[in-house]
């Protein structure tokens, strides 16, 4: 093997957990060319990482890549997305793939009947049975996250001070968000300096934070992506969902306090720290019937109660924000 392409097109932390699965490649065969295809709005996340040699993309569909990827010339395919889109696009190149085992049935089984029979497996061990045959081993490095120079932030011009907790407030999806009247309430119960992150939509919850709590620092909106991840990386620790800012901080082998609402751990996508388990703690409403009831996310709580986050130990979670 000595041209290979990646694919994972979305989304972020599905991005991010698929680094380590590159770095192995590139490390275990020697002189290969590892080439990567996403989405164009996740090139920034691929096209930093020194063991991928040339970043394709596509805006919505693999015809507007199949002319420049046959010119390529791959010797093959390590499919990571592994769905009809991917399908396609192996059909088209008609070269050895690979695909990772998604296991929709048993996600369909634990998100609809509360049946588990996910293996106790992270879904970065689950991609790396797509490579054994290569002789590819998991180095347990973890995850990788490089940042731009041009991104990287200088906390003082944030008026911001050392020892201080990011907070990712922002999921893709509601029912994955602790609800603002929470975070109020929890950030209250420390004096610690919290630094909030996210994007453009968490503008008006951040606002509403900060109106009442005095040890809070806005920059939702202000940053980037990269930008964003620069200020995770100089945290003493980090506060998350279970979104992509959560695996960019397992990347910084950052402390992390992850809350998690309609999805569980059980699906695969806890903080990956391999070399440090103890690093993360999940807190999460246990013994609901109704969790989980979507391996992504919802934005409403389908039975309308939305337990699973309204029901969150706040003093729990406030003692590992002070530990």
């Amino acid at each position: 093997m000595k041209k290979i392409l990646v694919v994972r097109f979305s989304s972020i932390g599905d991005i991010v957990l698929t680094t380590p699965i590159v770095r192995c490649l590139k490390k275990d065969i020697p002189n290969v060319e590892i080439h990567y295809l996403t989405k164009k709005q996740f090139i920034g996340l691929v096209d930093s990482n020194p063991n991928v040699d040339k970043v394709h993309s596509i805006v919505k569909d693999t015809k507007e890549i199949i002319t420049e990827l046959k010119s390529e010339n791959f010797d093959c395919i390590i499919d990571l997305h592994n769905n009809l889109r991917t399908l396609k696009l192996k059909h088209s190149l008609g070269i050895k793939s690979y695909k990772f085992p998604k296991l929709n049935i048993q996600k369909w089984l634990l998100t609809t009947f509360k049946i588990n029979k996910m293996p106790s497996l992270h879904i970065v061990d689950r991609y790396f049975e797509t490579v054994k045959s290569f002789g590819v081993k998991n180095d347990n490095l973890g995850l990788d996250f490089f940042i731009p120079k041009k991104d990287e932030v200088n906390l003082v011009d944030y008026h911001i001070e050392e020892n201080f907790i990011a907070y990712a407030i922002g999921a893709q999806f509601a029912t994955k968000k602790l609800p603002t009247d929470k975070i109020i309430d929890l950030l209250s119960k420390t004096e610690k300096t919290i630094v909030l992150l996210g994007g453009p939509s968490d503008i008006q919850e951040a606002r509403k934070i900060t109106d009442k709590c005095r040890n809070v620092i806005n920059l939702c909106g202000d940053l980037n992506l990269n930008q964003s991840s620069s200020v995770l990386k100089q945290a003493e620790k980090v506060i998350s969902h279970d979104t992509g800012l959560m695996h960019i901080a397992s990347a910084f082998k950052k402390p992390i306090i992850s809350i998690w609402g309609n999805t569980v751990p059980e699906l695969g996508m806890y903080p990956y720290q391999p070399s440090n388990e103890s690093n993360f703690s999940i807190h999460q409403v246990n013994n609901l019937k109704c969790r989980p009831c979507s391996k992504i996310g919802h934005q409403s709580c389908p039975k309308k109660h939305f337990k699973c986050m309204t029901s969150q130990n706040l003093e729990e979670i406030t003692l590992e924000i002070e530990k």
